[in-house]
């Protein structure tokens, strides 16, 4: 493939002669990469339910563990990747972050089916997990790069939304895969309680031939921006701007509630409604395909707008799992989740549109994956939450009125600085002091 020598897509004859196809196959092959890296990141949300039904003697407590653990290491891996594309270019890092996800692909399948594989074996591989979790903010900032600033809402979206929509995938598929033993890649399969035959390493062994076919079309088919190449610490400086750290708080509260609850949605749905188990995909599958929704309506109304009525729904939702647990009435819980599901997701896609908005290009790419980075923990926080609520309370009630005064916080900074007509002069807010 020719390397492209020239990038300006605020250059509209350059953008609609051949910017336009060059970024729109760029997003295409992005967004199933970038959906790999989630499938392989929340894995642990799906097979932790299933270690003990197979002869695993793990705790609860050690459950929650390994499903949080892929988020602390994800999240911590983001600050990295971030930096990344601006460092070695979008099309390598890339390549390398979608081959890498083999690893802990082959890892799982191989460890699952050996109950006496002791917990820290499962925990290395849980942290593995989190390589997967790195991936989003690299793909983010790469993708930002591609497109003009009218359009970068949507592309955005669409990237996010799709790849976060490998949660759902592996919260669907998964469940279905492990009792087919037509798909049994490898190993004998093991026998439930009740006597039903399962093959748990499908779980991760069948994601690992689509990472190699990912790996190698990102390397034959995608492109590295020119002048997208910048410093770590030309690129460092984004941490000094106050509007950062404001961005970063907005998106923990959208898009941390997102990856935090798909996290801990299945464990959840099985000590309290465990017969609706596999109902686990849809708060996941409802998020991701609200996010293109969200950095569209943000491209049309407003970013802040958009986050402002997001967080209102946010609170609602939550004060509604609030009623309906204490009631122990499902379907009532279910929809309140879903509101915080749907919620989130647009807040996801709404709070990114608002980043290039107000930073210059190239600050704007690393801002999008630092504060990916951050709202990435919310993957290890709300399950470990979750747990601790559980530990001190016997309810998960308290994670949620913490939660409900998170999103005061993030409704209060984001009508403060984004939201009044009296904020400070916009070309302020643009270059980001």
């Amino acid at each position: 493939m020719a390397r492209i020598n020239y990038w300006n897509p605020e250059d509209e004859k350059f953008w609609n002669a051949e910017g336009k196809k060059h970024a729109k196959r760029n997003l295409w092959i992005s967004v199933p990469s970038l959906m790999l890296a989630f499938i392989v990141w929340q894995i642990w949300s799906v097979v932790a339910v299933r270690l003990n039904d197979i002869g695993f003697t793990f705790t609860d407590e050690q459950l929650f563990t390994l499903a949080a653990i892929p988020g602390l290491v994800g999240a911590t891996l983001r600050f990295v990747y971030t930096f990344a594309v601006g460092s070695l270019g979008g099309k390598n890092w890339t390549v390398i972050s979608t081959a890498v996800l083999a690893i802990p692909a082959i890892g799982i399948g191989i460890a699952v089916q050996n109950p006496d594989t002791p917990f820290s074996i499962m925990l290395l591989l849980a942290a593995l997990c989190g390589l997967g979790g790195g991936n989003f903010s690299s793909s983010s900032a790469n993708i930002s790069f591609f497109f003009p600033k009218k359009e970068k809402g949507t592309a955005l979206g669409i990237n996010g939304g799709l790849g976060n929509m490998g949660v759902s995938v592996v919260q669907f598929v998964t469940p279905l895969i492990v009792t087919t033993g037509a798909f049994a890649f490898a190993g004998k399969g093991q026998v439930l309680a009740n006597g039903q035959q399962v093959w748990l390493q499908n779980a991760a062994f069948i994601w690992v031939i689509p990472i190699v076919i990912m790996t190698l079309l990102a390397y034959f088919k995608m492109d590295n921006v020119p002048g997208a190449k910048q410093s770590v610490a030309d690129q460092f400086v984004i941490v000094k701007r106050k509007h950062t750290w404001i961005m970063t708080a907005l998106y923990v509260a959208t898009f941390g509630s997102f990856i935090g609850y798909s996290a801990a949605f299945p464990l959840l749905l099985k000590s309290q409604f465990p017969e609706y188990i596999s109902l686990a995909f849809l708060g996941a599958l409802v998020a991701a395909a609200a996010r293109p929704v969200g950095g569209w309506l943000g491209d049309k109304f407003g970013g802040a707008r958009v986050t402002a009525y997001v967080i209102v729904a946010m609170t609602i939702g939550a004060l509604g799992v609030i009623y309906f647990l204490n009631l122990k009435q499902f379907a009532g819980f279910l929809a309140s989740f879903l509101v915080l599901f749907l919620a989130s997701g647009i807040g996801s896609g709404s709070t990114f549109q608002m980043i290039p908005t107000i930073f210059i290009p190239k600050e704007a790419a690393p801002v999008i994956g630092f504060s990916a980075a951050f709202a990435a923990y919310g993957s290890f926080l709300i399950p470990k939450l979750f747990g601790w609520s559980v530990e001190t309370s016997g309810s998960y009630v308290t994670a949620f009125y913490i939660f409900i005064g998170f999103y005061v916080i993030a409704f209060a900074l984001n009508y403060f600085y984004y939201q009044r007509k009296t904020t400070e002069d916009k070309q302020m807010v643009k270059q980001a002091g």
